[in-house]
């Protein structure tokens, strides 16, 4: 099962040094799974796997927000990080009542060995993510502006890195 894994730079650099990533309690991802077992043509899942995709990435809006509440991301603190693996089935409980696109795992971790990919965004997407952080919450409770505000974050450009690049990231940052 393809899962899509919020995080924020400092997970990544974590995950680069360690080769497992601990997914925040309670080890939520993201997944088109449950979605995919209709009857949809190859084009209708793609776009529900980008929705469980984006999903991710506003989750690694909130994770960024809590970083810099608690002082931990000094390094890129507004670009979005999401991460794709690939996982047995058995590892992951859909969890509908959450969103269409949540699942849980358990264990709540993931080896480098089962990703495939890092998006991460750009840094010309970082002043859009900072304006997110600030307006997820009024978003959340439903006012449009600052749901305009989140949706433009989201729109967003995230560079895609093979996992095999994950070193390299790490060894020379981001450039621009």
């Amino acid at each position: 099962m393809r899962i899509y894994i919020p995080a924020t730079f400092t997970m990544l650099r974590e995950f680069a040094q360690t080769q497992q990533l601990e997914l925040i309690p309670p080890g939520y991802a993201f997944s088109a799974a449950e979605a995919c077992k209709g009857d949809y043509s190859a084009d209708e899942i793609e776009l529900i796997e980008h929705g469980a995709f984006v999903d991710a990435s506003e989750a690694s809006i909130r994770l960024l927000q809590r970083d810099i509440e608690e002082n931990k991301e000094a390094e890129y603190p507004y670009r979005r990080v999401v991460i794709s693996a690939d996982i047995p089935n058995k590892q992951a409980t859909i969890r509908e009542d959450l969103g269409i696109s949540v699942v849980s795992l358990d264990p709540a971790k993931v080896e480098l060995k089962d990703c495939v990919c890092v998006h991460i965004d750009i840094a010309e997407s970082e002043a859009e993510t900072a304006k997110a952080m600030e307006a997820i919450q009024a978003a959340d409770l439903g006012d449009e502006d600052a749901e305009f505000i989140v949706g433009d974050a989201l729109d967003n450009f995230m560079a895609w890195y093979d996992i095999s690049e994950l070193a390299a990231i790490m060894d020379l940052g981001l450039a621009g």
